[in-house]
């Protein structure tokens, strides 16, 4: 990850290929970024070739061109599905309080088990589909959210004030983020992304091996309140920060190549995806803080 000054070509070296699989199932990203690759940087210019001879099909564009006031909406729609689901299962789970005992807040337990089986399950959908789901990026929202809202009322009895510093944080995160990828007119590397979404794929793999070894008794430490713990936590949300620059990234190539209105929602479920990791990190750092 670099800067790169205004008379710097930016987007217009860049082909848009991805090591995110998020975007690399799109056929829209991959297919502008062979057209501009080939010189064909004006969306104007991109046709079937002359009889006989190959050519470069162009993209069949519905409902406009992505734009990033469609993909803010689209944003804020999802992230509004998260709020509510969150805000409902808050609301309609039994009270809490300090002389709550573990076997009353079983409901809620269970209610964070099953949102984060189904929101994995549709992540995981949602990631390698090629023709993006509005559907069903709304669904992982409220499974997400069902989630969520059952995990942040547990962490909230725990350490009461914690849940508003960390959505305060994660929306912090996110402006912060996106200030300074604009104001240093960052360039994403292709190194840069490999290197991202091998730590990704590193963190989720170390942290399904610790759930089954949970299972048999056996953990290594990495979900507990210890300085292991904690810089798991650190380098979760770091890797959470890293993920938005590449959404940042890709909505603006999106933008800049003329991609169907559509993929605005694949943008809206990366960059969801990205604000939930930073959140459950940021949730997981103050409780560890505290304690």
């Amino acid at each position: 990850m670099t800067r790169h000054s205004d008379d710097t070509p930016g987007l217009e070296e860049r082909p848009m290929q991805s090591n995110n699989p998020v975007f690399r199932r799109s056929e829209e990203f991959n297919t502008a970024g062979a057209q501009r690759q080939a010189g064909y940087s004006d969306p104007s210019t991109w046709g079937t070739g002359t009889p006989g001879q190959p050519g470069l099909q162009t993209p069949v564009a519905t409902g406009g061109p992505m734009t990033i006031d469609s993909v803010v909406q689209k944003t804020a729609i999802a992230l509004g599905v998260v709020i509510l689901t969150a805000a409902a299962t808050w609301i309609l789970s039994p009270d809490v309080s300090e002389n709550t005992l573990p076997a009353d807040i079983s409901g809620l337990i269970a209610a964070a088990t099953i949102g984060s089986l189904l929101a994995f399950v549709l992540s995981m959908v949602n990631s390698f589909k090629r023709v993006i789901s509005p559907g069903l990026v709304l669904l992982f929202c409220a499974a997400e959210g069902v989630a969520l809202g059952a995990i942040s009322k547990v962490f909230e009895l725990a350490y009461p004030g914690i849940v508003m510093s960390a959505v305060i944080g994660t929306f912090g995160a996110f402006a912060g983020t996106l200030a300074v990828y604009k104001f240093f007119n960052i360039k994403v590397t292709d190194k840069f992304r490999r290197m991202v979404v091998a730590a990704m794929l590193g963190v989720v793999a170390i942290s399904l091996i610790e759930v089954v070894l949970s299972l048999f008794g056996a953990q290594i430490g990495l979900f507990e309140d210890g300085k292991l713990g904690l810089l798991f936590a650190v380098v979760g949300l770091a890797l959470g920060v890293f993920m938005l620059v590449l959404d940042f990234d890709f909505v603006e190539q999106g933008v800049a190549n003329g991609l169907p209105d559509r993929e605005g929602w694949r943008a809206a479920f990366a960059m969801t995806v990205s604000l939930v990791w930073i959140y459950t990190n940021l949730l997981r750092i103050l409780a560890i803080m505290r304690d």
